[in-house]
């Protein structure tokens, strides 16, 4: 049986004839399973109905484990074990995505129905933390675009910020103090970048749902930036007409700008950029190291985009 087929009940199971008196108490009880069924069939998929889409880079992925254990995801901690080792009271469904701000058709979108949408694609990326790191990636969910176009955004909207769930019950990290971090988590885009076909809204990784510690149920990719901009758990998306505050750049703005393109020739100020550890590359010499490549290798698709802009200041 498919993990999406719903069981067939046992005999003790099956509704009592009384109830079968009262229509309303038969409709009632249908919706209510029906929701519970499809919370719990969601909360419980794996597999994802994908088909290869485009731009994926011609490069082995990094093993599975070695994403799953090394991520940073500061809900659960400053450590890169932690979202792995903190992430099981962690409870993604169900779960609403609220698109709103301007736009003409502001939504609420049940991430259940984009987990079994036809539209999932399969993205090999490269991904590359400012912490001078690397890793490939085959994400599965699907281009940001599609999602902005329904809501059909109004002339004045030129940004798109990103908020996380604030959960501190089940999120141990937003109950310490050690972060910093002021909660909800923010990200934010400019509107090209945002609706760039690159960009990318991932539900899973590998074929499967995202686990909680990669940042289920959704996160933002965007393969030409370092990877705190990929935002996890997002719960809210609003078009703005001005630079939205984001969490790295309020926290260390020397360090930390708005755009975080990666880009080898402008060193972060307390190390390089110019090369990358390869996460998942074990050799009697350690981890490989290789040169990082402007925009981190995209720059034939997105180099377009900062036309005329010093890097070095808007860094």
């Amino acid at each position: 049986m498919s993990r999406y087929d719903y069981p067939r009940p046992a005999q003790d199971e099956i509704t009592p004839r009384p109830l079968f008196l009262s229509r309303r108490q038969i409709m009632a009880g249908i919706g209510a399973s029906a929701a519970s069924a499809l919370t719990r069939r969601v909360a419980e998929a794996d597999t994802l109905k994908t088909h290869p889409g485009p731009y994926s880079a011609a490069l082995t992925p990094t093993p599975r484990d070695d994403v799953q254990n090394y991520n940073n995801f500061y809900e659960f901690g400053m450590d890169k074990g932690d979202p792995a080792a903190r992430s099981g009271g962690y409870h993604p469904f169900p779960w609403t995505l609220e698109i709103s701000g301007l736009v003409q058709k502001p939504q609420q979108i049940d991430v259940a129905d984009l987990l079994r949408s036809a539209d999932l694609e399969e993205r090999l990326y490269r991904m590359r933390c400012v912490e001078a790191w690397s890793m490939v990636i085959p994400w599965n969910g699907l281009a940001l675009h599609k999602l902005l176009e329904r809501v059909e955004p109004l002339p004045q909207a030129r940004y798109v910020a990103f908020e996380s769930i604030v959960r501190p019950s089940e999120m141990p990290g937003q109950r310490d103090d050690f972060s910093g971090i002021t909660w909800p988590y923010r990200e934010g885009l400019r509107l090209d970048e945002a609706l760039h076909p690159l960009t990318f809204l991932a539900v899973g990784a590998y074929g499967e749902s995202l686990p909680n510690a990669n940042g289920a149920p959704l996160r933002l990719v965007v393969p030409w930036k370092y990877g705190f901009k990929g935002i996890k758990a997002i719960r809210r998306i609003r078009l703005v007409a001005e630079p939205p505050p984001t969490t790295w750049n309020q926290l260390a703005p020397q360090e930390y700008g708005f755009y975080a393109n990666v880009n080898p020739e402008v060193d972060h100020p307390r190390w390089s950029q110019a090369q990358e550890r390869v996460i998942g590359s074990h050799s009697l010499f350690g981890e490989k190291r290789q040169p990082t490549l402007m925009f981190n290798g995209y720059s034939e698709q997105v180099s377009s985009l900062y036309q005329g802009m010093d890097l070095r200041e808007d860094y």
